[in-house]
């Protein structure tokens, strides 16, 4: 008997040994996870760093990835040009289903209101947001009228305080709905956007560009089409003038495939700090007359009514069942101006942004 419980010892010990070496193991590689975290992204993922990499070759996995990325990328850069100012970070659940991470620097030297969130949600579409979709020309065949769904995105509103610094504007995003048969119907959309409140045309050339060479890489179609379509989706109606003198935009892209497009997405996110933080850099600390402030508070609220009456994810964000409104709207500038019949003098400065706006150029060639 007391051989067996010899044995019976010994074995124990080795299980417990092994047991705790183990749990040191996780104890190391939890740690290693948490340092990653810290360095690559502002905050923990939406679905938890282990469950992405179990599904690592999914493609919402890798898009999860890719748009946590591109909010660290751009929050740093950012932060490195207002190195007095510091980003709130604040992530949020939806009970319905998912989350997202809102990181926020709020009146820097250089930036008045600079903004990038990551959202992650699912669950099942509203009725107004399905309505939406089928006004677009989607034909979505809904089970006992139900619609599972899963969006994620990257989306970022930068307004500087100096006039001479323009606003920038970027969204990446992945969007998949499971149909009654159990087909599944996915897309892409983004873009990236500048709104100067004075005319720069280095800039406006060196933004371009930036975006033109990104868009290349993948098909020399794909800068000239997206770029009129940021044209005409920016474009205020009831004031006859774009929001800004655009960029790139696109939607519901569902071709050539899914690995190409999720590419070509990808090397627009990775072109946001290069078409923009140079121009920061230039003008940041230029000088700037009460008047000039002026003039880019009335710009600013022109940016506040398109976003509030035209833009298609401000309306979707409002329309989604549990979404977190102070991440939808923080978009909109901390400060901006609503005069009655404001017009500027003719060949002014502020005329000049006036009549790009109202004409679209070609920057690149």
């Amino acid at each position: 008997g007391g051989l067996g419980l010899g044995l019976g010892l010994g074995l124990w010990r080795r299980q417990r040994r092994a047991a705790m070496a183990a749990s040191e193991e996780d104890e190391d590689e939890q740690e290693e996870e948490e340092e990653e975290l810290r360095q690559r992204f502002m905050a923990p993922p939406v679905s938890g760093l282990r469950e992405l990499r179990r599904r690592r070759r999914e493609l919402r996995s890798r898009m999860e990835l890719l748009i946590m990325e591109t909010q660290a990328e751009v929050c740093r850069a950012l932060a490195a040009l207002d190195p007095g100012a510091a980003f709130a970070v604040d992530t949020w659940e939806r009970k319905e289903g998912g989350g997202g991470v809102s990181c926020v620097l709020q009146d820097g030297e250089v930036f008045e209101k600079a903004g990038v969130n990551v959202s992650v949600v699912f669950g099942l579409l509203s009725e107004e947001a399905a309505r939406q979709m089928r006004s677009r020309g989607k034909s979505l065949k809904a089970k006992d009228g139900k619609l599972p769904f899963c969006a994620m995105g990257v989306s970022s509103v930068i307004h500087p305080k100096n006039p001479h610094v323009p606003t920038m504007h970027f969204n990446y995003r992945y969007f998949e709905i499971e149909e009654a048969d159990g087909t599944k119907q996915w897309w892409f959309g983004g873009g990236t956007d500048l709104t100067p409140t004075y005319l720069n045309e280095e800039d406006a050339v060196h933004f371009h560009k930036t975006l033109k060479e990104a868009c290349d890489k993948h098909d020399l179609k794909l800068y000239p089409k997206y770029k009129k379509w940021c044209d005409d989706y920016f474009y205020i109606k009831h004031r006859g003038e774009r929001r800004g003198i655009g960029g790139i935009f696109f939607d519901d892209v569902d071709s050539p495939s899914k690995e190409e497009v999720f590419q070509f997405v990808k090397s627009c996110a990775k072109a946001v700090v290069p078409c923009y933080v140079p121009i920061v850099k230039k003008h940041c600390h230029d000088s700037f007359t009460p008047e000039e402030k002026l003039w880019q508070q009335l710009r600013r609220g022109r940016y506040v009514e398109f976003n509030l009456v035209y833009d298609r994810g401000t309306k979707f964000g409002l329309l989604t069942p549990g979404s977190r409104i102070e991440s939808i709207l923080m978009s909109l500038p901390l400060t901006a101006r609503w005069e009655y019949m404001h017009t500027p003098p003719k060949s002014s400065k502020e005329a000049e942004i006036l009549e790009v706006l109202r004409n679209p150029k070609d920057w690149v060639h």
